[in-house]
Formats: structure tokens, sequence, C-alpha cells
């Protein structure tokens, strides 16, 4: 699918993944191109830093000579993936090209309900200190490196996408019941990931307190990570400050050596040991590796922090249940002592009616907690629950917010305000600040 003849053509060229790719084809000297809604998106500013053109959707764009990818959510009859096949054009689906392009790297693919991203760029950012390395990350980051060893990247469950994935390791971080639109129920989720599995070529790595990620069956060995001295790689002596968290990481009742990381909740912990435990399997130096742990910082949209006055301003992705709770959970290890405000934006009618109640307990963890409207999707513009069912299930402070409402947030003073949401919850951050330009 590479060749340098091509001009590769982004139909959703905006979309996390999508956007991520087309910067590695970019480094990789390919001309590069694509369309997408005109609104603003938080991962446009890596193409708009590359030059790269974004063009609205419309059929003229799509010309003979262009090799196009078509972003997952755009079907067959969408105006521009439609002209494509009219004109014999090479479509290809976006995870079917990154499919073909891991084969020339020593892959390792983040699976799982939660975690994929910040794991993902965990997992690149220490081999990339170490070892030439590319990735691919959900926040909308990609970059290739020339001669890389490794290819970090996302494998997405939705629509079984990742299927379309043989990497050498794959570390999943947990399986769940989500994108209730797709998957019948939690048995058809763990089918998707047993398939998954049963593709890795090297090495599984699962994390050990769930039952169903060690039931999953493979012939290649399969390695646990948790806090527990029955997993392959577990974490003991932790220490847990505003700083961050240490700990020493055993495998096999080897002491591999103590790590510590800038980052907060017992989420983070876990992706490291994952990191940790891919880096041992290919014999890199622990010492190295605690080195390129410390200086990690954190990927886009995982508890991304500004301040506007005495606010302490963070913007997250979290828009599951258990990715709530962890967020939450890390505030307060970093903030023990300030009142923690949410600002959720539910996303998907379908989801949030499955986990109300789910949403409800998480929310609530808060000192105050604020709903925006919910944000539907290309694939779901309506449904038949609205934000005020999510409101009155919620014990203690809950109310309503829209973007006119903002101001509802005025009252509070030094405290952590927490926007947390897949969809475009970033604009209610934005009409936030902008009272204080």
């Amino acid at each position: 699918m590479l060749n340098k003849n091509n001009h590769y053509y982004f139909i959703g060229i905006k979309g996390s993944g999508m956007s991520a790719l087309a910067l590695i084809l970019n480094d990789l000297g390919y001309q590069v191109s694509g369309s997408d809604i005109t609104d603003y998106t938080f991962t446009q500013k890596g193409l708009e830093d590359r030059q790269i053109e974004m063009l609205p959707f419309a059929e003229a764009n799509i010309k003979p000579g262009l090799f196009v990818i078509a972003g997952n959510a755009f079907s067959d009859d969408h105006v521009e993936v439609k002209k494509a096949h009219d004109l014999g054009l090479e479509v290809v689906r976006y995870h079917d090209f990154v499919g073909q392009l891991i084969k020339n790297f020593t892959s390792i693919a983040i699976a799982g309900a939660h975690g994929k991203t910040s794991t993902t760029g965990l997992m690149a950012h220490v081999l990339g200190g170490i070892e030439p390395t590319s990735y691919l990350i959900g926040d909308g980051t990609g970059k290739a490196v020339k001669d890389s060893r490794f290819f970090a990247f996302e494998a997405d469950e939705y629509q079984r996408h990742f299927i379309a994935y043989s990497p050498d390791y794959c570390v999943m971080t947990n399986i769940e019941f989500d994108h209730p639109d797709y998957f019948k129920d939690l048995d058809d989720v763990y089918d998707a990931f047993q398939q998954e599995a049963s593709q890795v070529k090297k090495a599984l790595f699962v994390y050990g307190d769930s039952e169903l990620l060690k039931s999953l069956k493979v012939e290649i060995p399969k390695y646990t990570y948790g806090f527990n001295e029955d997993d392959n790689f577990y974490a003991t002596n932790i220490e847990k400050t505003a700083e961050g968290s240490s700990f020493d990481v055993n495998h096999h009742g080897k002491k591999l050596g103590r790590f510590m990381i800038k980052l907060y909740g017992d989420h983070s912990i876990l992706n490291s040991l994952a990191v940790i435990g891919v880096s041992y399997m290919e014999g890199l130096d622990m010492a190295t590796v605690a080195a390129e742990l410390l200086t990690f910082k954190g990927v886009q949209r995982r508890l991304a922090e500004s301040k506007v006055k005495d606010m302490t301003i963070i913007d997250d992705y979290a828009h599951h249940p258990t990715e709530i709770d962890a967020t939450i959970s890390a505030v307060r290890q970093k903030y023990p002592t300030k009142e923690v405000i949410a600002v959720f934006q539910p996303h998907t009618y379908t989801r949030t009616k499955q986990f109300l109640d789910e949403f409800a307990n998480s929310l609530q963890e808060a000192d105050h907690v604020f709903v925006t409207p919910i944000f539907g999707s290309a694939r779901e513009q309506k449904g038949t629950v609205k934000s005020e069912d999510l409101i009155a299930k919620i014990k203690g402070s809950a109310h309503l917010i829209t973007e006119d409402t903002v101001d509802q947030l005025n009252q509070f003073s030094d405290a952590v305000l927490v926007f947390m949401g897949a969809g475009d919850v970033q604009k209610y951050e934005r009409a936030y600040q902008k009272q204080y330009q």
C-alpha cells in the first residue's frame, strides 16, 4: 500500500486515529491531504503544523489518481466515499491500512475498553527514548521515525476493527461492556478480544485482576501484570504523593528496579507495568526504562492541565464510568486538599442509557457535578435518554450546564475543574475561560 507515487487522501482526516496516521505518512515523505467537518477539533493542530491540507467534505474533492483512506465513521454512502468508488479509486479503511503498515516493525498493540491512549503514549515515549520507534496514538498524535525498530499503536475493539491487526505484542488493559450500539453484551465483547488475542505473534500482556483477560486462550506466552505476587510483573512498596507514584517492580521473584512516574492513580502504575513488561521481554535495560518513565508528561486530553485565575482546569477524555472513576481518583491524589468539580458531557445516547446508574455513581465521587447536553455521533443523532435523567440519579450537587450558563462555575475558587467527555466538551471549557480573557 505504500507507494511514493501515491497521493493519500483521508476521508475524515481529523479523526483521532486518522489524523495520527496522516502525520505518519507525511513523516514518511508521502503526499497527504484530506477532508472533514469545518468545526475546530483538537486533533487538527498537528495537521496544521505540518501544513497538511484539510478540505470541507465535498464530492468535488475526489479526483482521479487519489489513494483513499476512509475513516471508519463514514459509510459507503458518504458522498466522498461513493465518488471514490464511482471513479474506481483504491479505497482502504483506516484499520485495514494500519494492519498492513505495522508489518514493517516489531509492533505493540494496546487494546482494552479503557486506557489505550495513555498506555500507548507511555509505551511510545519509553521505547522511543531507547530505540527508534514510530507510533500512532488515539489522541491524534502520530510519528514515523526512520529505521524504526518498534511501532506502538492503539487497537480499537469497536466494530471489531482490531481484528485487522496481527501484532507482535498486545497489551490488553481490560475487557468491559462498552459500545452498546454495536456489541450485544459482554460475551460479544469477550469474543472479539479472544479473536484478537489469537492473532498476536510473540506475547500477550493482560491485567492480572481481570478474570476475563486471564481466561483468554492463546498458544503464545501470556503475562499478567498487577499488584499481586502471583502476577508475572507486579508492583510492591508503592508510594503515592502529589508528585506522582513510586514502586518496585518484580518478575518471578526478581526485583527489576524501582520506578517513579509523574502520573497519578492506580491505572497509571498498571500502564507502567505493561510498558516495563514489554521492555523487559525485548531485552531493554531497566535503568534506562526507569529514566524514560520519569520524563513522561502524559498525552493529549488525559488529565491535561491549565490554569484560570486560582482554578486548576483539567481536560480529560473520560467518557465511561470506569474512566471517570480513574480520572477523579487521579485528581484527588494530586490535589488532596482541593474541591473537585466535574463537568461531564455524556457521549452517545446508547452509552448514556446503558450506564445511567454507573455514570451517576462515578460522578458523585466529585464534590459538585455539572452535566452538559448529550453529545451524539455521526452514527447516532438522537435517543430516548436526556442529561436530566442522569442528573436525577446523582446524589448531592448536580446541575445541567450549557455554553450559555457556564457562569454557574464562577461560584468556585481555588478548586479543580474537570471537563470530561469524548465529544466537544472543550467548547464548555473555552466558554468558561473566555470570561476571564
